[in-house]
């Protein structure tokens, strides 16, 4: 089945709250970072790298698989 077939309203609704999810964790994280608050900065990483890998399963479910690019210098 072509992606274009898979996603609809569902779909994006559903990525937009993974997304979200994301940006909440990453903006908490920087907040502990800024901060100088270890534990926190600690918890929200944890938390930060939970909503990507659950983002990134979600886009696997769907067939999009995310390939690292090796980067030159």
């Amino acid at each position: 089945m072509a992606l274009m077939e898979v996603i609809d309203d569902h779909v994006l609704a559903r990525y937009r709250e993974l997304a979200d999810a994301e940006c909440a964790a990453f903006d908490e994280l920087e907040h502990a970072y800024e901060e100088g608050d270890r534990l926190h900065f600690e918890l929200d990483l944890n938390e930060w790298l939970s909503a990507i890998r659950e983002k990134s399963f979600f886009l696997r479910q769907l067939g999009i698989e995310l390939v690292e690019e090796a980067v030159s210098s």
